[in-house]
């Protein structure tokens, strides 16, 4: 079992940023890519960034030169730093991991972008 446990949602206004953060814990070992998604008031839950553990990074087209995904192997953590934000990023953002067959997810941090 891998648990995932994300901070640093809010709530910020148009153009600001935030940086969430993901502490994985139990069985990680062997735990390859790790990323954030995100469900939008009704919406279905999307990608926003993946990185696997040698760095390699994939975002959706819609946060590409705005987010950054970052990962501390040391510490176990992958970071997802969000600038320039938008109203339409407004969501509740999960932090997943995969590890083989399975996947892991986080219990989800709301971020809220007044316009």
């Amino acid at each position: 079992q891998v648990q995932l446990v994300e901070s640093g949602g809010g709530l910020v206004q148009a153009g600001g940023s935030l940086r969430l953060s993901c502490a994985a814990s139990g069985s990680i070992s062997r735990v390859n890519v790790m990323g954030w998604y995100r469900q939008g008031p009704g919406k279905q839950r999307e990608l926003v960034a993946v990185i696997s553990s040698a760095g390699s990074t994939n975002y959706a087209d819609s946060v590409k030169g705005r987010f950054t995904i970052s990962r501390d192997n040391a510490k176990n953590t992958v970071y997802l730093q969000m600038n320039g934000l938008k109203p339409e990023d407004t969501a509740v953002y999960y932090c997943n991991a995969q590890k083989g067959y399975y996947s892991y997810w986080g219990q989800g941090t709301q971020v809220t972008v007044s316009s």
